[in-house]
């Protein structure tokens, strides 16, 4: 019984140390661009929010990271399935298929 006991206040101490240390998610600064066809104006996302997903226009082709953190191109429209990472200043070509999302670490 002292044993399940002291492994529960382990396990809830280590709950509170998690959830007091987890920060509020914050806005990358800078901006998401993404370049989708000659005839088509750009799509930007300014300062997109931490842990935020963006379905990309269908006729996406090039995602560029101007933001100071690091930005996913997921397959599919939602961001669960494992992402393409894209650091800052850099850029990824998505198929342009309507099937691509992206979302901020």
């Amino acid at each position: 019984m002292k044993l399940c006991r002291a492994i529960a206040t382990t396990f809830a101490a280590a709950a509170v140390t998690v959830l007091v240390s987890t920060g509020p998610a914050h806005a990358a600064t800078g901006e998401v661009i993404v370049f989708t066809t000659e005839f088509e104006e750009l799509t930007t996302y300014q300062d997109p929010a931490s842990g935020s997903c963006r379905q990309l226009p269908t006729t996406a082709h090039v995602v560029i990271n101007r933001t100071d953190a690091d930005v996913y191109i997921h397959a599919g429209s939602t961001c669960w399935s494992p992402g393409v990472t894209v650091a800052p200043d850099h850029g990824w070509h998505a198929p342009p298929s309507g099937m691509f999302s992206i979302s901020v670490a």
